[in-house]
């Protein structure tokens, strides 16, 4: 059975991002975005995600950053388009293109790994079953979004999560946006968000936001802002951030250097579409400013 330090399991997004009058094609999920920031952290990664064959060229960036793949065949991939009617907002409509399936069992493989990374981008992709499954080999990383989605005329929307009780007993680490905290919680406030959610079984959480990151570890609460001189690569902005939290909590760092660390990652991944590629020393320095 092969080790790895993260093994992250999700849909890799066959994707159409449209900001204002301006689209293009692109790669997103969280494997990508996420399982990217892991490997450049120097960190021993395997994805393992579902996709058509026809569309295996989207684990070529993926493989050349040394990341171990373990593709499931389908009939289709998932693809969501993502639509920023003000380029400058951070508001944005998303729609279905289409779905690579539930993941099952068996799909895990033969690997192993010290976490369990599981990046959802819509209902469906994960089930109970499955999510025992895995937390039976290890810690859990759940990005819940795909959790919170359900289509309403063809649009991919945030709503309840109803077995979210019997769920977040398997997680260690969670992580939400402050729109998918607010429709699991009731909560408008942050912090209360994450004791409410915090005592259904998760020992750490990461809610991102616009303006930040807000994270519960340890009974207490840090916060680190995001400074971006623009917002050209707002996708995958929670990947990132919840990605290189776990990485660097993984190394060994504390939550509040974790905290600020992925805050500082953040804030220049939104920068630039597509999956952080700046060097790691000007996160340090940034991270050391916040």
């Amino acid at each position: 059975m092969k080790r790895y330090d993260v093994v992250a399991i999700g849909h890799l997004d066959k994707g159409r991002i449209v900001r204002g009058d301006e689209a293009r094609q692109a790669v997103g999920g969280a494997v990508y975005f996420g399982g990217i920031v892991l490997a450049r952290l120097g960190l021993k990664v395997a994805v393992v995600t579902r996709l058509a064959r026809a569309d295996s060229w989207m684990l070529k960036e993926l493989e050349e950053a040394g990341i171990e793949l373990y593709p499931v065949w389908t009939e289709e991939s998932t693809g969501i388009e993502n639509y920023y009617p003000d380029p400058n907002s951070d508001f944005r409509r998303c729609r279905p293109l289409g779905f690579a399936g539930t993941f099952r069992p068996e799909d895990l493989s033969r690997i192993q790994g010290r976490l369990f990374y599981l990046g959802t981008v819509m209902a469906g992709e994960i089930d109970l079953e499955f999510l025992s499954a895995v937390a039976a080999r290890g810690p859990v990383a759940l990005d819940a979004q795909g959790c919170l989605r359900t289509i309403e005329d063809g649009e991919l929307v945030t709503n309840g999560w109803d077995w979210a009780e019997e769920a977040l007993p398997h997680v260690r680490y969670l992580k939400l946006d402050d729109r998918e905290a607010r429709a699991l919680t009731g909560e408008e406030d942050l912090e209360r968000a994450a004791r409410r959610l915090a005592e259904l079984g998760p020992e750490e959480v990461v809610l991102t936001h616009g303006g930040g990151v807000l994270v519960l570890a340890e009974g207490r609460i840090f916060r680190a802002p995001f400074r971006p001189k623009s917002l050209a690569g707002r996708t995958g902005r929670g990947d990132t951030c919840f990605s290189s939290y776990l990485g660097r909590r993984l190394q060994g760092a504390s939550p509040q250097e974790a905290t600020k660390f992925a805050a500082a990652l953040t804030t220049l991944k939104l920068e630039r579409p597509g999956p952080f590629r700046g060097p790691l020393e000007e996160v340090a320095r940034l991270a050391a400013r916040l």
